[in-house]
């Protein structure tokens, strides 16, 4: 079944330049329900998906662990009806592969999601919301072959090449599943992201903002003079994070929901960033860590 397809008019984009980011939405697995920290998970990703298709943003953006096995049409059940919200309102969504999409039959579970993100590649895939272009990329390396890994290295350098010199760009939002970077206690930043995607990102005079998930929190770096955000408060089973020494500097280090999602809204020459936070007692959402990033910053 074709949830969101090239065809689908995109009368959202005509009203509202605001750009919604999600990662992680994943039901928990039996055994993350059975070692980790689980609040009505569920719930919150239903919450989340209301208060985007009340948003009517522009387009919606999943960074990966869309469901928690791709390969099986029953943990695509929900899920389903939560696309299907999004386009009775006419609002795209577009998504890259998490692991989880992966699990147990990549191919199977590739194909299912293929399905219902027909706009999807898996070497990689860009879209343009009025001056702001997202670039998406596969950050599942172990699952890619040398050719299909090539392939994707080579589009990304042309592609970030050619929006650096497009007048029609203001912004470049690079967006992948694995954290190039984060402090969590149970996902590692991942080296091979931080190989590939990293350097041409930093060194583009438009690219101000890398979006990820895999870690199941709110994340805020600056480095390099670059900001990198973790979302991966879609529903998944919160994260501990580590403290101390050798940790990475986070901006917001006293900001973590443990439900949430990105709000992008173009303002003249900046983008102003915000996260929504669904409040403790899920009764509705607030504004959090709010911040702008300027043109050629």
């Amino acid at each position: 079944m074709s949830i969101v397809g090239s065809s689908a008019p995109i009368f959202a984009q005509e009203q509202n330049h605001k750009i919604i980011f999600a990662s992680d939405t994943q039901e928990p697995l039996l055994v993350e329900r059975i070692i980790r920290k689980i609040n009505h998970n569920q719930k919150a990703t239903k919450l989340i998906f209301q208060d985007i298709v009340a948003a009517r943003p522009s387009s919606l953006f999943i960074l990966g662990d869309v469901v928690s096995l791709g390969c099986r049409d029953s943990k695509w059940k929900r899920m389903d009806g939560y696309l299907s919200s999004c386009r009775q309102y006419h609002i795209p969504v577009y998504a890259v592969l998490g692991n989880h999409e992966l699990m147990l039959n990549a191919k199977k579970g590739a194909a299912k999601f293929q399905d219902r993100f027909p706009m999807h590649s898996s070497t990689g895939y860009i879209e343009k919301i009025d001056s702001v272009a997202v670039v998406l990329l596969n950050s599942n390396f172990g699952k890619m072959t040398a050719l299909e890994i090539e392939k994707q290295d080579n589009w990304y350098r042309h592609t970030i090449n050619e929006l650096d010199h497009d007048a029609a760009i203001k912004f470049v939002i690079v967006g992948c599943h694995h954290s190039p970077f984060t402090n969590s206690r149970v996902v590692a930043p991942s080296v091979k992201v931080q190989q590939q995607f990293v350097p041409l990102f930093v060194n583009s005079k438009k690219g101000i903002l890398f979006l990820s998930g895999h870690s199941h929190n709110f994340e805020h770096f600056n480095l390099q003079g670059k900001n990198f955000l973790v979302i991966g408060g879609g529903g998944g089973p919160h994260q501990p994070i580590r403290s101390g020494k050798g940790v990475i500097h986070d901006i917001d280090s006293n900001y973590k929901p443990m439900f949430h999602y990105l709000e992008v809204k173009r303002c003249h020459d900046s983008l102003q960033v915000v996260s929504r936070q669904l409040k403790l007692d899920f009764s509705g959402f607030t504004d959090g860590a709010p911040f702008y990033v300027h043109r050629f910053q």
